[in-house]
C-alpha cells in the first residue's frame, strides 16, 4: 500500500509543479533530486529526500496559494514563507495520498528548511536546490528578470553554498555569453 501511495504522490507532485508559471520548475524539481544524489549517492534510497526535492517548490503550481515577493522585508523572508507554504501544501497532499505520518513529517521538515538548511539532510537539499538553480533555471530567470536582479540572485544563491560546492557553479558552462559573463561578475573568479 505504501509503495502505491508514493507513486500516486509522485504523479500528483509532477502534475502540480508542471502548472507553475515558471516553465523551468518541472525540470528543476527533478534536477534538484539528481543533485541530491550526485552530492550524496546514498540519498537515492532516502524517500523523504526524494519527495522533498521533487516537491520543494510545489506552491508555485497554485495560482491562489503562491507566495509573491512583494510585502516581505527581505528576500530571505520571502523565501522562508515560500518554503513553509510548500511544506504545508505537501503535508496536505501526502495526507490525501495516504502516506505514513512519519514520512509526511520528515518531508515537511525538509521542505520547510530547503532555503535555509540546518542539519545534514536539510543542508543537502538546500545545496542541491541552489546548484539546480544555476544548472537549469538560470537562463530562463535571466530572460525574465534581467541583468541587475539576476546578479543579485546569483550572489545570494552562491553565498549559500560552502566553498567546496561553489566549485560546481564555477565549472558550469552557459551558452549565452552575456549570461556567462554575468555569472563570472556575480561570483568572482574564485574564493
Amino acid at each position: 500500500m505504501e509503495h502505491n501511495s508514493i507513486n500516486i504522490l509522485r504523479g500528483k507532485i509532477n502534475e502540480i509543479v508542471a502548472l507553475s508559471p515558471y516553465s523551468e520548475d518541472f525540470i528543476h524539481s527533478i534536477n534538484t533530486f539528481e543533485w541530491v544524489c550526485k552530492l550524496y549517492p546514498e540519498a537515492e534510497n532516502d524517500r523523504a529526500l526524494e519527495i522533498a526535492a521533487l516537491g520543494h517548490d510545489i506552491e508555485r503550481g497554485f495560482n491562489d496559494r503562491r507566495i509573491e515577493s512583494r510585502g516581505y522585508g527581505s528576500y530571505d523572508e520571502f523565501k522562508q514563507a515560500h518554503a513553509l507554504n510548500s511544506a504545508e501544501i505537501l503535508v496536505e497532499l501526502m495526507e490525501e495520498c495516504g502516506v505514513e505520518q512519519a514520512l509526511t513529517h520528515d518531508v515537511a521538515h525538509l521542505v520547510a528548511h530547503h532555503e535555509t538548511g540546518g542539519n545534514e539532510r536539510e543542508e543537502l537539499l538546500k545545496d542541491a536546490n541552489v546548484l539546480s538553480f544555476f544548472h537549469v533555471c538560470l537562463p530562463l530567470y535571466y530572460d525574465r528578470r534581467g541583468t541587475d536582479i539576476t546578479k543579485k540572485r546569483c550572489v545570494w544563491g552562491y553565498n549559500k553554498l560552502s566553498y567546496k560546492l561553489r566549485e560546481h557553479v564555477r565549472e558550469m558552462e552557459f551558452l549565452d555569453t552575456d549570461l556567462h559573463e554575468l555569472i563570472n561578475e556575480s561570483i568572482g573568479s574564485g574564493d
